[in-house]
């Protein structure tokens, strides 16, 4: 028998070339951005919400892989659950047969929400969306599609073609047809698209992930009642938000509302096996999958496979026995209240907002002239550097991994594990306290980065 590969050595000894390896073979541009931002630190480890790099400085991870390593980066339990399918020789993907393990999966995850009584798993967010677009408009007969601006749902096509980003989508159109964009939180846009009643569905985030956008308090529940009455389902895309990340196992739980679809990713995979789900209502899966030969009218061949489920059903261990979704709220609401104080205290904090562990800083225009003199030349060059300004030394001075919540954003956005404890916290409010101070400081190392990225800029502009 050839001996099992030791990827650890394998990790090890490519890792000097890491980045040569990407540029040449897969996507240079990211390896162009990680360099110019100085985030080129060549990780090799990660355990909860820490990661580590070459040298061995320990950072404290506020990204987690946008969102997916909820419950810490290697949990043992996932890794043991693992270990067992692997170990356990079983008939995975038979496909002319079911598998104990989906079904145990959707039965743990339904029960979070007793409203829905059917789920469908894929293999990614964008792959939840994608599904639940079809099942809409297979349930209603409807084509129509109602989105909301600054949303993100996906990269595939039907979910691209509910971004409310253009960066995404310039480049790509046509999009899908029947897909209408509307203002987040505003009721009589939605009533509008609605009216003619040929919308199959309204797809939305509870909060909006890109740049941790609230609605009002009222919005959700007010939306579905309008969706109700002209016939249009809700899907609530939880793909972020769920599974504990706001303080709630689901976001719209805040709300009061029971969607008739809810998708789930992310956090799921206990940051191993990329899955998805789509939860929803019997009447909806019923007219879509209503005759034995329509059984396989829509799937995805890896989609329930036993290590994706294995990994799902050790997650939700966890986040029940050591009580993550309490643990979000606890230190999202220090956390929170600790970046509200930033805005109080500095010209250049203007908002702080969320819910749970997902949260944002947002930075506007100061009223001091230097500040706002310097604050215009960067924001003429590039909406959003002022951001960067003050990730960069988090990262190089604080060793904090945190990143700009979106495309030409304002905003700072914390998206760390749902296992922060009061040492992770300590960190946090240290090294946010220390950056956005000498970002006041005409003579401290923020103005030296900004001046140097001014510089650059220009020499740039003319080559």
């Amino acid at each position: 028998m050839t001996p099992a590969p030791d990827m650890r050595a394998l990790f090890d000894a490519r890792d000097p070339d890491r980045y040569d390896l990407h540029s040449r073979h897969l996507n240079n541009q990211m390896v162009r951005v990680l360099k110019t931002i100085g985030f080129d630190a060549r990780f090799t480890r990660g355990l909860g919400a820490h990661l580590w790099d070459a040298s061995g400085a320990r950072y404290l991870d506020l990204v987690s892989g946008w969102g997916v390593f909820a419950i810490g980066r290697n949990h043992p339990h996932v890794a043991a659950a693992l270990k067992t399918v692997l170990d356990g020789e079983l008939p995975n993907l038979v496909q002319m047969d079911v598998s104990p393990l989906a079904g145990a999966l959707a039965e743990r995850l339904l029960a979070r929400a007793p409203w829905l009584q059917k789920a469908f798993f894929a293999n990614s967010g964008a792959e939840a969306v994608e599904a639940s677009i079809k099942f809409a408009r297979g349930a209603t007969g409807r084509a129509g599609i109602v989105f909301c601006e600054h949303s993100f749902h996906g990269l595939t096509y039907g979910a691209l073609s509910a971004v409310g980003d253009k960066l995404y989508r310039g480049d790509f159109g046509p999009t899908l047809p029947n897909f209408q964009e509307i203002p987040f939180d505003d009721l009589a846009a939605l009533e509008r698209a609605l009216r003619l009643r040929n919308v199959a569905a309204f797809l939305v985030e509870p909060i909006q992930g890109k740049g941790v956008n609230m609605p009002s308090p009222d919005f959700l529940k007010q939306a579905h009642a309008l969706c109700r009455k002209y016939g249009t389902l809700l899907i609530a895309d939880e793909i972020q938000t769920g599974l504990g990340r706001t303080g709630k196992f689901f976001a719209i739980e805040h709300f009061g509302v029971e969607p008739d679809l809810v998708l789930l990713a992310k956090g799921l995979s206990g940051g191993h096996v990329p899955i998805g789900v789509v939860l929803t209502r019997k009447e909806i899966f019923a007219k879509v999958f209503d005759r034995m030969d329509k059984a396989v009218v829509h799937g995805s061949t890896f989609a329930k496979n036993d290590l994706a489920m294995a990994a799902g059903l050790a997650t939700l261990d966890v986040i029940e026995s050591e009580k993550l979704v309490e643990n979000a709220a606890r230190r999202g609401e220090r956390l929170l209240g600790f970046l509200r104080g930033l805005v109080a205290k500095h010209e250049l904090a203007a908002d702080a907002r969320g819910l749970g562990l997902m949260l944002t800083l947002e930075l506007g225009e100061p009223r001091s002239l230097k500040l706002r003199a310097f604050w215009t030349l960067l924001e003429s060059m590039n909406r959003g550097l002022m951001c960067q300004l003050i990730t960069i030394p988090l990262f190089k001075d604080q060793k904090i991994l945190v990143q700009v919540a979106g495309h030409g954003s304002r905003a700072i956005k914390l998206l760390p594990t749902l296992t922060l404890d009061d040492a992770d916290c300590d960190w946090i409010e240290r090294a946010f306290a220390a950056t956005l101070a000498a970002a006041h400081e005409s003579s401290g190392p923020v103005w030296s980065l900004g001046k140097t990225l001014i510089e650059g800029s220009r020499a740039a502009a003319r080559a």
